[in-house]
């Protein structure tokens, strides 16, 4: 018994500390949205430390793999991976812009693809992919429209992104606390343990 306590109160734990991570995601997204331009920023300087380091573990891999037939190309993309992460580091708002510029041409080529493929198919689900493809259009032409201002568009979606996983663990932890206490609560004191059959106390004596 004192086991299954113990173990319901590390799960306890536990999921506080996710609805802790939560709380702290959720601040973040909140202070990334009243700051696009800090966020954007932050998340284009994350982006390049992880190109780089990325980069140098697959150059590292590539050292290691150098007797195989993949080595020059394990070489190449690590080498590319480290440029693009300096370049980022060195020039996040450059780097932010040419983002924002992608972003929109995906919108964009996205958008038309739903659409005309609405347009020439009609399937059953042909008003909600013509609405998604028309959003998707409109998303393109605004990043397009209001680009490289646009830049601060990457530390909106990336406060977005904390924001929903702060919340998203905020309901697991607080849920899963919820059902460890129920399950804590409908747990048998030590004392009322039922007795098992192999139990000699409470047998009645045989006459001899």
């Amino acid at each position: 018994m004192r086991g299954d306590k113990d173990e319901t109160a590390k799960l306890s734990r536990g999921f506080g500390w996710l609805a802790a991570l939560g709380v702290i995601l959720v601040v973040a997204g909140v202070v990334g949205l009243l700051y696009t331009g800090f966020a954007t920023l932050t998340s284009m300087l994350l982006f390049g430390w992880l190109l780089l380091i990325g980069g140098i573990v697959g150059l590292l891999h590539a050292v290691q793999a150098r007797g195989s037939n993949f080595f020059w190309l394990g070489v190449a993309v690590a080498a590319l991976n480290i440029a693009a992460g300096v370049v980022v580091i060195r020039r996040p708002e450059a780097a932010a812009e040419a983002l924002a510029m992608f972003a929109a041409l995906l919108f964009l080529t996205g958008g038309l693809f739903r659409v005309v493929g609405s347009l020439v198919v009609r399937g059953p689900q042909f008003g909600w992919t013509l609405l998604q493809g028309a959003f998707d259009l409109f998303l393109g032409i605004l990043v397009l429209s209001s680009w490289p201002s646009s830049r601060y568009v990457v530390g909106t979606l990336f406060s977005l992104a904390l924001l929903f996983d702060g919340l998203g663990l905020l309901a697991t932890g607080f849920g899963g606390r919820r059902v460890v206490s129920m399950v804590t609560e409908q747990m048998p004191p030590e004392g009322d343990r039922q007795k098992e059959p192999g139990d000699s106390v409470g047998k009645p004596v045989q006459p001899e």
